[in-house]
């Protein structure tokens, strides 16, 4: 096929996708669906990078970002010296269409649907050197877990086989008292509303407290999950820019619109591990309160801390009680259980507890007793200790490496809490080709600039979680890590001295 055709395909699928999208992402989305629909077929050429760039009028990174992910995922095969072409994996013969549907009003998924997909960060790869987010589940005491699981699942429990409203009570008791001494949080058992996971606290936020259109605050950098859960939510987002003391909202940021929901994760910010300051935390229980603004706490690790002066809660502190308190035993204990806990202020228990049964309809009451057991026994906070022993050393294992390596081309202060370093890169680096250049190597990382909702302020870096990765590995990923890191700077630096031509 000409190239010139190829083009015209590849621009027409393009401005098809829904505006408002990660422009990277649209042009993957473009690509992959010209492939997945044959037009284009296995052994077409693409163009390159630079001319693509130029027909499409977009920065060459956002080109070299969809070709990189399409060659990640098989859509494309690289031959060194000749170009970039459609691999085989889809096949040439077109299969014939589905009959569509008599009475159907549109074709395809909704306009949010569409919006949920073109913005989507998730992705498939969830373990490996050096996957951030993920704990070690090789050390998880799961014969005694399977124990306390078979406890509860028999006819002398079949009231547990029910569906829940408002999360099991032992389990809630514990909790509170758990939360009181390690959180300093002063709280009742009925305050505490167990769910499926953050995302579904965000969501449950944004449907019970606000309206289509209201405004809220994310930092940036920050958690794309939390991001993409309020924009299907249907909450106008703004990202609200970090320092050295944490979110830092100006006074035109509070006089202009003021938000409906702030969410922060104030005692380990997430992706940056910045500890919010005590005078900024005060400020925004002063702000939220004056102007009626929620702030949800998503204190999603701060049980894996490396030092003996936990950070008081936001909750704990407040006197205003406008903070919902969001905590996880994914990353504690293990992904799959897919359990969290929200705690929220008094006069709201009775509406969350309604609407968490009314829009996800609740279960798990084994489980959750199990857990509850599992927490009163002691086991909770022995593996909660066992596990920030080998965290910790994983975590000195990658700095070691990579400091010693790197020296000042990143920076990465210690991290104090979690199962993630984050670094950053001093120099000319495209951190989103650095990481497509480390999946070659079968080096998992997540570019910094990812997490950044306004690309203007995005600076360039790393994050690379070492917590599911055993020290001996991690040596040896980290030292070829290096060597990519290494390769990509000197590389970007010889670019930038190249005259002009």
């Amino acid at each position: 096929m000409d190239q010139r055709l190829v083009v015209e395909i590849i621009q027409r699928r393009f401005e098809q996708q829904p505006e408002g999208g990660m422009l990277r992402v649209r042009l993957y989305l473009a690509i992959r669906q010209a492939i997945l629909e044959r037009e284009l077929t296995a052994g077409e050429c693409l163009p390159g990078t630079r001319s693509l760039a130029g027909e499409l009028g977009l920065g060459r990174n956002t080109v070299l970002w969809a070709y990189d992910q399409l060659l990640a995922e098989g859509y494309l095969v690289g031959q060194s010296g000749t170009g970039t072409f459609v691999s085989g994996a889809v096949r040439t013969d077109k299969a014939a269409p589905p009959k569509r549907l008599i009475g159907t009003r549109r074709e395809g998924i909704s306009k949010r649907g569409m919006l949920i997909s073109v913005n989507a960060s998730s992705s498939r790869i969830q373990s490996g050197a050096f996957m951030p987010g993920v704990p070690d589940v090789e050390h998880f005491p799961f014969k005694l877990w399977n124990r306390l699981i078979a406890r509860y699942h028999g006819v002398e429990h079949s009231s547990l086989m029910q569906y829940g409203h408002g999360g099991y009570g032992p389990l809630k008791v514990a909790l509170a008292e758990y939360l009181n001494v390690t959180r300093m949080m002063q709280c009742s058992p009925r305050q505490i509303v167990i769910i499926n996971g953050s995302h579904q606290a965000f969501d449950l936020c944004a449907r019970m407290l606000c309206d289509h259109g209201d405004r809220a605050w994310l930092e940036d950098p920050g958690y794309w999950g939390a991001r993409n859960v309020l924009r299907a939510a249907g909450l106008n987002v703004e990202p609200i820019p970090l320092d050295e003391r944490g979110i830092a909202p100006t006074d035109e940021h509070w006089s202009a619109t003021p938000p409906r929901l702030v969410m922060v994760t104030p005692s380990s910010q997430y992706p940056t591990g910045t500890v919010l300051s005590l005078d900024r935390r005060l400020q925004l229980l002063e702000r939220a309160e004056s102007c009626g603004a929620w702030i949800v706490e998503d204190d999603y690790d701060n049980e894996l801390r490396y030092h003996d002066h936990p950070v008081a809660s936001l909750f704990g502190l407040s006197q205003s009680r406008r903070v919902i308190y969001l905590g996880t035993f994914s990353k504690v204990l293990f992904p799959g259980m897919r359990m969290s806990y929200m705690v929220v202020p008094e006069d709201l228990v009775e509406a969350f507890t309604l609407g968490n049964a009314e829009l996800y309809r609740e279960g798990r009451l084994a489980e959750q007793a199990a857990l509850a057991e599992f927490i009163d026994a002691g086991h909770f906070t022995a593996h909660i200790r066992r596990m920030r022993a080998i965290y910790q050393e994983r975590r000195d294992a990658l700095h070691e490496v990579l400091d010693s390596r790197l020296g000042g081309l990143v920076h990465s202060p210690l991290t104090q809490a979690g199962l993630q370093s984050l670094y950053t890169l001093n120099g000319p680096a495209d951190d989103v080709q650095l990481a497509a250049e480390a999946l070659q190597r079968r080096i998992v990382t997540r570019p910094l600039s990812i997490y950044y909702d306004d690309p203007s302020r995005a600076v360039p870096g790393l994050n690379l979680g070492f917590a599911a990765v055993p020290v001996e590995v991690i040596r040896t990923a980290a030292a070829q890590l290096a060597e990519v890191i290494e390769a990509h700077m000197t590389a970007r630096r010889r670019l930038g001295q190249r005259p002009a031509a």
